[in-house]
């Protein structure tokens, strides 16, 4: 058995097997509720109620999806130039840290221009920390995957010593947190007395940048270029390395205004619990939507309506709501596997 490359995959295979790969996952997830001894349909149609049935629970929804988007952005937009990012975690954190350190110190600004100094600030911050492995990359040879993934714990332990040390918030009563923003410099809420606030907006705006940079911009072409055959865009006089470094900026830039939008529109503070992980789910936000900037933002509905609407089910039929992880994890291993078949054929010989 050997993999033969598809020359020109038609509309059914592209489409096709991708949909059966999210069907196949619910039938997983239908066998494992089995198994927990609950109705498939009953513990489904929970989880649909928990996301989307009611005016809070569709808040939620969307604002959990927030920081999704942005990572899976990130993802993507890494992806796409085969640059394989897998430290949008660390780079969230970073953006909350920048985030933090300029929304508590004492510059005074009116919130007009500390929204968008905090949120620049957080860019750069991000950019910053992953163009450390893609010069590594670039100049050394280094495997990005590991790089990237080892400044995921450094960074948590940075933050951690930060929070202990200098940022730790004298009115904390001990707890390793930093300072809260002044309630001015949060951005406001999107629904009065609900937590939806201007970051899902953001994210929104973000998704159609990304789009237009990706679709009518010459860094959207050589970053596909560069992501088809590297070798090629060189020959073809597309500087390989610059446009490494600059979609590293991009991307390290989008994952920490994930940190960004959850410090000053949701926590208010830092804190070492920040992100429950949605540096890596952006990886299964990014690879579910094709890496389509525009995909990404249904990719992150879908994923955040899992969670939100699993701790829901969980309440009300007793099913465990680890079930979301399993899903998801399903759902990231079918993907890759439609998109390998996309490409590829199994032929005998």
């Amino acid at each position: 058995m050997r993999l033969e490359p598809v020359a020109a995959p038609g509309l059914a295979r592209t489409l096709g097997l991708p949909a059966l790969a999210l069907a196949g996952t619910f039938v997983v997830g239908a066998l494992l509720v089995l198994a927990a001894g609950a109705d498939p349909f009953a513990t489904f149609g929970l989880i649909v109620q928990g996301a989307a049935g009611s005016k809070f629970a569709a808040l939620e929804t969307l604002n959990r999806a927030t920081p999704l988007i942005f990572t899976g952005l990130a993802i993507a937009v890494a992806f796409r130039a085969k640059l394989w990012n897998i430290g949008a975690e660390a780079q969230l954190y970073a953006g909350a840290l920048a985030t933090v350190v300029l929304g508590t110190s004492a510059l005074g600004l009116p919130p007009a221009l500390m929204w968008p100094a905090m949120a620049g600030a957080a860019v750069i911050a991000g950019g910053l920390v992953l163009l450390g492995p893609v010069l590594l990359k670039v100049r050394l040879g280094v495997d990005e995957v590991v790089t990237t993934l080892l400044f995921n714990f450094i960074m948590l332990l940075f933050v951690s010593m930060l929070l202990e040390g200098p940022l730790k918030d004298p009115m904390g009563m001990g707890w390793p947190k930093s300072e809260a923003l002044p309630r001015d410099y949060r951005l406001p809420r999107l629904v009065e007395g609900l937590r939806l606030h201007w970051g899902f907006a953001l994210a929104l705006i973000a998704a159609v940048v990304v789009w237009l940079i990706e679709t009518r911009t010459t860094l959207g072409y050589e970053i596909r270029a560069v992501g088809q055959n590297a070798r090629a865009a060189r020959f073809a006089g597309i500087p390989v390395n610059r446009v490494l470094v600059k979609t590293a900026l991009l991307s390290g830039g989008l994952a920490a205004l994930a940190g960004f939008s959850e410090v000053s529109g949701l926590k208010g503070n830092l804190t070492q619990d920040l992100s429950p992980g949605f540096g890596y789910t952006g990886i299964i936000v990014a690879m579910l939507a094709l890496l389509h900037p525009l995909g990404v933002v249904v990719s992150a509905l879908f994923v955040a309506g899992i969670f939100v609407g699993a701790d829901s089910m969980s309440r009300a039929a007793g099913v465990p709501s680890y079930i979301a992880d399993i899903l998801l994890a399903t759902a990231l291993l079918a993907m890759v596997l439609a998109i390998l078949l996309t490409r590829f054929r199994v032929v005998r010989g």
